[in-house]
């Protein structure tokens, strides 16, 4: 009788060491408060290996117990040790061991580019580490920082817009005196004849990066032949800017995006008709390859953009619904027609940081969706431009009265969702894609916001920058190049006293 006791008594011990133990597991660990992760004594948010199989170690510092991952998909080549540990007592002042490590390896690349993540999770806080690994064919002599390391070192940039990118229609152009030659397009818009001061004064506020957006058609003859005389002055521009030392966007602009009703020229000539490719293509490549050969001998700080936000054959602004739709497929197309025709260059355009846009340079879904990157002998040196002017009736302004209704006045919750939808759906295809990118065109550039609520936009908008480890460039305004003065100066503080 004693026996059966004892032997009721040590299965009901058991029991409930087992419900004990099982009710441990299911009670998540306290909220941790702290959670570093470093690598030789600094902290990091990346790591990058050559193409050799090799190891390094990471420290994790944290008060709570951590976990951490990484894709399945990556297994084969990226591993860690261990997956999980212990954190330490934030309360107990006299701990010296803070830091656990994470050994990491990679395999030998004898591939592309490879990109993942490690996820490390304490309690509610998560850190990610994204991992790159360079691979077979891709030089070590390389002279160009990759277009991953350009974002990082890009801070905001401005675009000079409305100057070399005019294209007034000439028969109803009159009051412009085109004998003037490449001055009577410069200033056709009423900005003026740019100079070197212009451009030092607007690096001077911090600016590092210039996109200089250029009209090319009006000023090529039948055959496609580029003006000497407007390629001369597009090439001084240019070189105010990196004079400057700032990087410099050079862009395909209004050949390719809306056609304005009525016109009669051949304006928005780059679309995206499937029956139009082999004609585009063909008047694409040879402009591509003329602007190339010129601007070849220039180093990593001048950047190319290949067409500015291109449309269907309709010029509509509604991008097609269905990804698969024959105009996105036509645009990839062209894109590739881009690379290739640069890169066939060779020079300094072998390694050239190039960029790529979608329908319109927009952010929907679709868009993103259809998005294919080029097949590049260099991978990691492309990137892709994003156009926002959202929400659309905060950030723009209308001559259309009965659309004055739609105005946004306020900068509050509503505009901050669709802003943090548009970083949402973006970074994720291109962390995807495995293509970093930037926001080419940006900036409430209506007038009917009070500057108040305008302020809260640009801070906003570099807030969201910092978080996704990008930047952009706002679309003119801001400084008077008439008067040599900023007249709009509490947005450029705003965005400066923000960014990282």
């Amino acid at each position: 009788m004693k026996i059966k006791n004892i032997l009721g008594f040590m299965l009901l011990f058991t029991a409930a060491l087992f419900v004990q133990s099982c009710s441990d597991d299911d009670n998540p660990s306290a909220p941790a408060s702290v959670l570093t992760v470093t690598k030789d004594g600094k902290a990091i948010d990346s790591l990058s290996f050559q193409m050799a199989a090799t190891n390094t170690m990471i420290g994790v510092s944290t008060d709570g117990d951590w976990t951490a991952s990484i894709p399945d998909a990556d297994t084969t080549w990226l591993s860690i040790t261990p997956h999980s540990g212990y954190g330490w007592n934030a309360t107990d002042t006299s701990a010296t061991n803070t830091k656990a490590y994470i050994k990491v390896s990679v395999t030998k690349n004898e591939s592309s580019l490879r990109r993942s993540a490690i996820t490390i999770t304490a309690g509610n806080l998560t850190k990610v580490i994204n991992v790159s690994q360079n691979g077979v064919g891709m030089d070590p002599n390389d002279p160009f920082e990759s277009s991953y390391s350009l974002v990082e070192h890009i801070k905001l940039g401005y675009n000079l817009g409305n100057t070399l990118d005019s294209n007034p229609e000439i028969a109803t152009s009159t009051w412009i005196d085109f004998s003037k030659g490449p001055e009577a397009w410069e200033t056709a818009w009423e900005q003026p004849v740019t100079t070197q001061d212009i451009v030092d004064s607007i690096a001077a506020k911090g600016f590092n990066i210039m996109r200089v957006p250029v009209t090319w058609y009006q000023h090529q003859a039948a055959d496609g032949t580029i003006d000497e005389a407007w390629m001369d002055r597009v090439e001084q521009v240019v070189d105010y800017v990196l004079h400057a030392h700032m990087y410099c966007i050079l862009v395909v602009q209004h050949d390719a995006g809306a056609r304005s009703a009525g016109r009669q020229d051949d304006a928005g000539w780059l679309t995206g008709d499937p029956d139009k490719y082999a004609e585009n293509s063909a008047r694409l490549k040879n402009l591509w390859t003329q602007i190339a050969n010129r601007f070849k001998d220039k180093d990593e700080h001048l950047i190319f953009d290949g067409f500015n936000e291109i449309l269907d054959k309709n010029w509509s602004w509604t991008a097609p619904a269905d990804p698969a739709d024959p105009t996105y497929t036509t645009i990839n197309k062209l894109q590739q027609d881009f690379v290739d025709a640069v890169r066939a260059t060779g020079g300094n355009n072998e390694y050239r940081n190039l960029m790529i846009n979608g329908y319109g340079s927009s952010s929907t879904q679709p868009v993103l969706d259809a998005l294919q990157v080029p097949t590049d002998v260099h991978p990691n040196h492309l990137l892709l431009s994003i156009h926002s002017y959202d929400p659309f009736w905060f950030c723009n302004d209308t001559s259309n009265n009965d659309d004055k209704q739609y105005y946004i006045n306020m900068f509050d919750e509503s505009c901050k969702s669709v802003i943090d939808a548009i970083f949402s759906r973006v970074n994720k295809r291109c962390d995807d894609l495995h293509i970093p990118y930037i926001f080419g065109e940006f900036g409430a550039i209506g007038t009917h916001p009070d500057m108040n609520e305008r302020i809260k936009y640009a801070t906003y908008m570099v807030e969201k920058f910092n978080a996704y480890k990008t930047t952009g460039l706002w679309w003119m305004g801001l400084y008077d190049r008439n008067e040599n003065e900023w007249y709009e100066p509490e947005i450029v503080n705003a965005l400066f006293s923000t960014k990282k």
